[in-house]
Parts: C-alpha cells; sequence; structure tokens
C-alpha cells in the first residue's frame, strides 16, 4: 500500500516534532520539517508513490535539516571561549 495521504504525511511531521520536544538533540526535527512538506507537496497535487515518495521525503527531510542547521547556526565552527576582562570582585 502507498501513503499517499497527505494527511499521514503530516500527522507524522508533527508526531516526530513533538518526539524532539522530548529528545532533544536537533535529531528529529529535520525528518519532521520533511514529513510536512511532503504532505504538503501531496496536498496540493503532487501524484507519486512509492519509492519516488520516499526520496523525495528523505530529500525534503536533508534539506530541512541542512537549513535548519544553518539557521541556528549549530555546527558552525568551533566555539569561542568567554574572555573576562574583569573580575567580580575588582570595584
Amino acid at each position: 500500500m502507498v501513503m499517499t495521504a497527505w494527511w499521514l504525511w503530516v500527522t507524522a511531521g508533527v508526531l516526530l516534532a513533538g518526539l524532539e520536544v522530548l529528545v532533544p538533540g536537533f535529531i528529529f526535527l529535520g525528518f519532521a520539517a520533511g514529513a510536512v512538506l511532503t504532505g504538503l507537496l501531496l496536498l496540493v497535487g503532487i501524484e507519486i508513490g512509492g519509492a519516488p515518495l520516499l526520496l523525495l521525503f528523505a530529500l525534503l527531510s536533508l534539506a530541512s535539516w541542512a537549513g535548519l542547521r544553518r539557521a541556528f547556526h549549530l555546527g558552525g565552527g568551533r566555539p569561542q571561549p568567554k574572555i573576562w576582562t574583569t573580575d567580580i570582585n575588582d570595584g
């Protein structure tokens, strides 16, 4: 059975977003966005099924994950240490 019902994809995306809240670490957010985007594409009338649909989901998830990492600056270089120039006891 090919799952082309758009609401199944959107529901899966919402559940994955909820799972991201329970398991922090930026793991499920890209998959959630990919599932929601796949559902929205099915809603507007894209008619594909089976392997191409799963490939579309995978590509949308990867693009969402990369975009979210760039937007939230995750993994973009080494964090710089805080340099203190004053002391709490100076006064």
